[in-house]
């Protein structure tokens, strides 16, 4: 009988890499494959002079390297035209629209466990794997044993269609840990600083909203309708935000977005960013169906937030058990059972 083949998203980091080394060692055939994504280009010109922070040139060859160390093949696909359509326009669309997007979220599900695994397939592998912090049983996803690193939040949109196909070999590790099996595997990215950003924006956010989003100032008000100042166009702010207003006699924080008269409301009392309840939409339920309502469960409102005991019921309404700080539309509100992901949707109002 043949090896399990394994296609695994090496992205030149150190967890893509010590995830490659493992299945190699468990005894599978591995093949690894790094992925080119659309990057945002620094001129208003055509073209551009840069990479995307995940599939540069240099992490393109620390991939190459590591899998010449692990003996096992290396591919490199080019997923530009497939990014910008379903990942950056989608991130462009959000914020014209006056929500903030998370375009991780997008990315897994179109991107690495859709269209890579559709390739991977192609190529008779029997599964694809990730760098990714999360444990995986019978097709049902677990936060990870190091939670300050699980990245289970993101993965909320996948079903057991794509999961019986994956493989997540980093879920019983911590971060430490990882970082001392790539010593041990003898891969030169044991030190690989972790990516934070935004991969495909190469300046900062505001340089990019300048060259792919019209920007229109308009009018600041509090949460009374009394006029303080101008914003320099909505998409720059998101809820909860402190900085960049310049408004005398602060501090304010951003309450809130009116898209149809371009107004930007603040307050100067941060308990005005306090809610107990949201609505959501696009649910997905990992199991295939949604669980039996009124369910109570554990919430987290973005991916650096704690979870919150919350309430979700049919209509898609979660009520949370105290407020929650800066609830944000376009943002995931991600639900578990104990460290069970059950499954989430996107923050609508």
């Amino acid at each position: 009988m043949r090896k399990k083949r394994v296609v695994v998203a090496m992205s030149g980091g150190v967890d893509s890499s010590v995830a490659a080394a493992l299945l190699k060692k468990q005894g599978f055939d591995v093949i690894g494959v790094f992925m080119r994504f659309w990057l945002a280009r620094r001129s208003l010109g055509e073209g551009g002079d840069g990479y995307n922070r995940c599939c540069s040139p240099e992490a393109e060859e620390r991939a190459r390297q590591v899998a010449r160390i692990l003996g096992i093949p290396f591919y490199v696909f080019d997923f530009r035209k497939e990014f910008k359509k379903e990942v950056v326009d989608y991130f462009i669309r959000e914020y014209r629209a006056g929500r903030t997007p998370n375009p991780c979220v997008v990315c897994n599900k179109e991107i690495k466990f859709g269209l890579l695994l559709r390739r991977a397939l192609a190529m008779e592998a029997d599964f694809i794997a990730t760098g990714h912090y999360i444990r995986l049983n019978r097709g049902r996803i677990f936060e990870a044993k190091d939670r300050q690193k699980d990245q289970s939040y993101f993965l909320w949109q996948l079903s057991k269609k794509e999961l019986r196909r994956c493989l997540f070999p980093l879920g019983g590790y911590t971060k430490t840990e990882v970082r001392q099996l790539a010593k041990r595997f003898k891969l030169p990215v044991a030190s690989t600083p972790d990516s934070q950003e935004v991969c495909f924006v190469q300046t900062d956010i505001t340089d990019f909203f300048k060259r792919y989003i019209k920007q229109k100032s308009g009018k600041i008000v509090d949460v009374t309708g009394r006029v303080l100042g101008q914003h320099r166009g909505l998409a720059v702010y998101t809820i909860g935000q402190r900085k960049g207003m310049e408004l005398p006699q602060g501090p304010y924080w951003v309450v809130g977005k009116d898209t149809k008269k371009n107004v930007l409301v603040v307050t100067n009392n941060e308990d005005d960013l306090l809610q107990k309840e949201l609505t959501f939409e696009n649910a997905n339920w990992i199991a295939g169906q949604p669980p039996k309502f009124p369910a109570k469960v554990r919430a987290k409102i973005r991916y650096r937030s704690q979870p919150a005991p919350a309430t979700i019921y049919e209509n898609q309404r979660m009520v949370f058990q105290k407020p929650q700080r800066a609830v944000t539309p376009g943002q995931s509100a991600v639900c578990y059972k104990g460290p069970e992901l059950l499954g989430g949707g996107v923050i609508c109002s």
